[in-house]
């Protein structure tokens, strides 16, 4: 539950109207009319640049949260509670605006991913990490607002940031592996300007909680930087070690797959004929046929390639004149075996001569 959230001047002003028995006056608000029926669009609004759920994006922050309850636990030796907020798609300006003043705002490169990242830690947070290192009760809320931090709350900062930029890589790891580089830290938001007022930015808020006080940890990213990874975080999130298993099973089938044995078969003719006269056949029946100048082989009914026919080292072959369909196998590159420069064609003969009555063994068919 967050314990900061504060009315807005409008419901103030209905509260204390309720309670001194005013009326409160309504505000009618007149819907804006198109003369042309045409509504006016804002091409740089953030609801049109992510209209899916970033399901891995989400999956990664509550990584996120997981490990750094761990580490505020074994830094703090004290339990935290800490929940990820709803992810908000706005404007660098606007995500500006509700920053508390001093933040500690620390400016971040996340490599390979272009651009900055914005890591900003709510005061109220720093001055509750602050006053429980040092062995203080948390009892209320410090007043932060013009105090500036000292050299002692900046190395602690720089610690809890540490631990904080380590817990959020090894979130990000099983997904896709980014490493931090850390630039500066700044307390006014004029100074960390990592995009343009008008820039989509992706935040996310982490509620950190010490009891019934606490405060936020806002991870500023740009839209820009993500938009590469845009497919990959918007999918469901599938483990690597499923992938690798896959992976494996492909490569041992597609290694196998190339030495099965299959039938070739090469079909030269076929005779159209009546049942009458196949039972009139006899033996010493002579049935005229025209052999093509070019026949099918197939597997399994499946044309494989076209090609010639006639007699290699005395014996009945093929020559391949083109592939009609290669199946395709991902299989490992293996050394190219040396070929001596000689062909099929330099020893076969595709003469008619060769296919004659006296050159076929009727015992030993095509």
């Amino acid at each position: 539950m967050a314990y900061d959230t504060f009315l807005s001047q409008n419901e103030v002003d209905s509260l204390f109207a309720e309670i001194e028995g005013t009326p409160t006056p309504k505000i009618e608000t007149e819907e804006p009319v198109y003369p042309d029926g045409v509504r006016p669009y804002d091409l740089s609004s953030p609801e049109r640049v992510i209209r899916k759920r970033m399901q891995t994006f989400e999956l990664i922050n509550e990584r996120f949260a997981r490990n750094l309850r761990a580490v505020l636990l074994s830094f703090m030796r004290r339990n935290a509670d800490i929940s990820v907020l709803p992810i908000k798609i706005q404007t660098f300006a606007e995500f500006e605006r509700n920053l508390p003043v001093p933040s500690n705002l620390n400016m971040v490169r996340l490599e390979p991913l272009r651009g900055l990242s914005l890591f900003c830690f709510d005061p109220t947070l720093v001055f509750l990490i602050i006053e429980t290192l040092f062995g203080g009760q948390i009892k209320q809320n410090t007043r932060v607002e013009g105090r500036d931090f000292t050299a002692t709350e900046q190395r602690i900062i720089q610690r809890l940031l540490m631990h904080t930029l380590e817990c959020y890589i090894h979130a990000w790891k099983p997904v896709h592996p980014i490493k931090y580089h850390y630039l500066r830290s700044e307390m006014h938001t004029k100074f960390a300007n990592i995009a343009g007022s008008n820039e989509v930015v992706v935040v996310t808020p982490i509620r950190i909680e010490f009891g019934t006080i606490g405060g936020l940890l806002n991870v500023c990213l740009p839209y820009s930087m993500i938009e590469p990874l845009r497919d990959l975080l918007t999918e469901p999130f599938q483990d690597e070690s499923v992938k690798g298993n896959e992976n494996k099973w492909l490569r041992q089938l597609s290694g196998q797959v190339p030495a099965t044995q299959v039938e070739l078969v090469a079909n030269f003719t076929t005779i159209e004929c009546t049942i009458e006269q196949l039972m009139a056949l006899k033996e010493g029946s002579v049935l005229p046929i025209e052999l093509p100048t070019a026949v099918e082989a197939t597997v399994d009914n499946i044309p494989v390639f076209s090609a010639k026919y006639g007699t290699f080292n005395k014996h009945y072959a093929l020559s391949v004149i083109k592939h009609l369909e290669i199946p395709y196998f991902d299989a490992p590159e293996e050394p190219k075996m040396v070929v001596e420069d000689s062909t099929i064609d330099d020893e076969i003969s595709l003469n008619d001569n060769d296919l004659s009555p006296g050159r076929i063994n009727p015992e030993n068919p095509l």
